[in-house]
């Protein structure tokens, strides 16, 4: 067997032992740590098992993903898996601090518009992901949620209604139905769930498969990163509710808007805060700019 496959499964085998977290959480946490093997084995170390792994291995693979610009939200977050697998060996210590490893803060001051406006979804050939695409596209949902959603239970005739179950941080919430789309694709997404309280997770399948579904048919389908459905779709709102487009859009900036705008701002970005499911208002910047 090689160094890389031999390296991956000691992490597989650790982690089956470990089941914490969201089924979303440890999918996620999976894929970073297998990306860290992988990464390891190209830089050169032949480490086979996890249970060696050492403070150069850490800091050798940190340094790689910087020297290749990822985002430094990207490396905190790989890094955060890398404390909770080393938390796992008993060699936590292991993991300098951010600081130490010259992790910069996060930004929330986009420079590029991420928003995908009329996407191309005619190559997606798995109806439950399509729907789950078109929830995301026309209600700002997250992944987790178009996939998780059980759309009977959700549907309150005038707004949708997100379980905590359902959400990232346990944050349920409710997001208003306020346009035919909305309703014809929840309507499709009911078809498909079948009988009230299942969701768009086919019952021959848990979470974690249709997850993996989601992600090959994305693929496929080469749509780069579909959480650009989210952000459109809060552009789409911005505008609805203020009557002018975000900054990112080509709308103006706060400094360019007048007092009583300024306040219409706040407000919406307010509103829209809730409607996404985030706890600060500063991280609509990410969305609209500023």
């Amino acid at each position: 067997m090689s160094i890389k496959h031999d390296l991956q499964h000691s992490i597989k085998v650790l982690l089956k032992r470990n089941c914490e977290g969201s089924f979303s959480t440890q999918a996620s946490r999976k894929r970073i740590l297998l990306r860290f093997a992988e990464d390891l084995v190209s830089l050169g170390y032949g480490l086979r098992d996890i249970q060696g792994l050492k403070g150069k291995h850490v800091s050798a693979t940190v340094q790689y993903w910087q020297n290749n610009h990822l985002a430094n939200a990207t490396v905190k977050n790989r890094t955060a898996a890398l404390r909770y697998l080393c938390e796992k060996l008993n060699k936590i210590n292991i993991v300098p601090s951010n600081d130490q490893l010259n992790i910069g803060k996060r930004h929330y001051k986009p420079t590029t518009n991420k928003a995908i406006h009329n996407p191309d979804f005619s190559r997606i050939t798995d109806a439950n992901t399509r729907i789950s695409l078109e929830l995301q596209r026309v209600f700002g949902l997250r992944r987790e949620e178009a996939i998780k959603i059980k759309p009977h239970l959700a549907d309150k005739d005038t707004v949708l209604e997100l379980f905590p179950s359902w959400c990232k941080g346990g944050r349920g919430r409710f997001v208003p139905i306020a346009t035919q789309e909305q309703r014809y694709w929840l309507e499709q997404a009911k078809i498909a769930a079948g009988k009230e309280g299942c969701s768009l997770i086919p019952n021959n399948k848990s979470y974690i498969k249709q997850l993996y579904v989601y992600e090959k048919q994305v693929s496929r389908a080469g749509l780069k990163n579909p959480h650009g459905l989210r952000h459109a779709y809060v552009q789409q709102r911005y505008e609805a509710l203020t009557g002018w487009k975000a900054p990112i859009d080509g709308g103006p900036t706060f400094k360019e808007l007048t007092p009583e705008q300024k306040a219409i701002d706040h407000r919406v970005r307010m509103i829209l805060t809730e409607e996404l499911g985030h706890g600060r208002k500063q991280i609509l910047v990410n969305y609209l700019a500023r």
